[in-house]
């Protein structure tokens, strides 16, 4: 097989020696992945003027979906806030709705926007539609709760990474179907969207340890997929989505050194034959993640401050200058 691939970005190289790296999962080595301490939160609201509030949402199963919603804590208001509506990574099997969350809050410093982040169930103990389907779940809460919240309903933002930004995806595509709530935007960061795994890029990226592999890929895959045969769903794996017509305003990163590049690129560009708008941008030396596990790196920042860029200009446009109530409860 041919092992050439891109470069990584010298810094991130460097950084990335001291990751102990993997080539494969298991069910043995998830189970200890998933007893490591999850992320703290607490850390990253000490010094913002945050309020906090738990809620759950209802599965149509009847699951609680739990939701962390975090506020500006200012009552300043003169109109409605934006809001990100977060999905997390971790493969589809492992992380909960604090991990990366760093990456949205650093939006409501800049915007002032409420970030609303979901806990929605994990492969293989649920499958199937049922990811994508808990995570449109808190979007309707949101939608039906913009008052409550604060939040200018024509300023929901659906967002997410890696896993996470396959199912923001996913819920846009439901959403758009469904015709029903209304979304700004989606930004999808080196989203997980192709069960098939058989890009070149996919190829380059197996064999060898790395932060996420092609085998890896198919380990999550096959926890989502599960005893699942015939067609697969395409709001359970995007690129499988024979429309890409009527998708709200996109954004989407990868990097050109990981194993997502290929299915992203690919995604942009179907967005844009149906008469879409899409933003793309491919980190030269980016591996998947990279700005997420090193945001004090110079591709990083610069990836950070790219989608901050972005989101400003789709706010401003996309306001509706409505009153937003300054009596919120926790």
């Amino acid at each position: 097989m041919n092992r050439a691939r891109p470069s990584l970005d010298p810094e991130l190289r460097e950084l990335l020696a001291d990751m102990p790296l993997m080539s494969e999962l298991s069910r043995e080595v998830l189970e200890q992945l998933r007893r490591l301490p999850s992320t703290p939160v607490e850390p990253l609201l000490a010094h913002r003027q945050v309020v906090r509030r738990e809620t759950t949402v209802r599965a149509e199963d009847g699951a609680a979906v739990p939701l962390s919603v975090f506020s500006p804590a200012s009552t300043d208001r003169t109109t409605g806030m934006p809001c990100v509506y977060w999905m997390h990574g971790g493969g589809m099997v492992m992380g909960d709705r604090f991990s990366q969350i760093d990456i949205p809050l650093e939006w409501l410093d800049a915007f002032g926007a409420v970030v609303v982040s979901v806990d929605y169930r994990l492969a293989p103990e649920a499958t199937g539609t049922t990811l994508v389907d808990d995570c449109y779940r808190g979007l309707m809460w949101i939608s039906g709760h913009s008052e409550e919240l604060g939040i200018d309903p024509a300023r929901i933002v659906v967002a997410g990474a890696s896993a996470g930004g396959g199912l923001a995806a996913g819920v846009c595509l439901l959403a758009r179907d469904l015709g029903t709530p209304a979304i700004a935007g989606q930004m999808l960061i080196c989203p997980m969207l192709d069960h098939r795994n058989t890009s070149v890029s996919s190829r380059q990226y197996s064999g060898e340890p790395g932060v996420w592999t092609r085998e890896m890929n198919e380990f999550g895959w096959r926890a989502v997929l599960g005893d699942l045969t015939g067609e697969v769903s395409p709001y359970i794996s995007p690129a499988s989505a024979e429309d890409l017509a009527g998708l709200p305003t996109t954004y989407i990163d990868t990097g050109s050194a990981e194993v997502f590049r290929d299915e992203d690129t690919d995604y942009a560009g179907r967005i844009w034959a149906a008469g879409g708008q899409a933003d793309l941008h491919v980190w030269a030396g980016g591996f998947h993640g990279f700005d997420a596990l090193y945001p004090q790196a110079d591709l990083s920042a610069t990836a950070r401050r790219t989608r901050t860029d972005w989101l400003a200009r789709l706010l401003n446009r996309s306001s509706s200058a409505q009153p937003a109530r300054t009596d919120l409860v926790p």
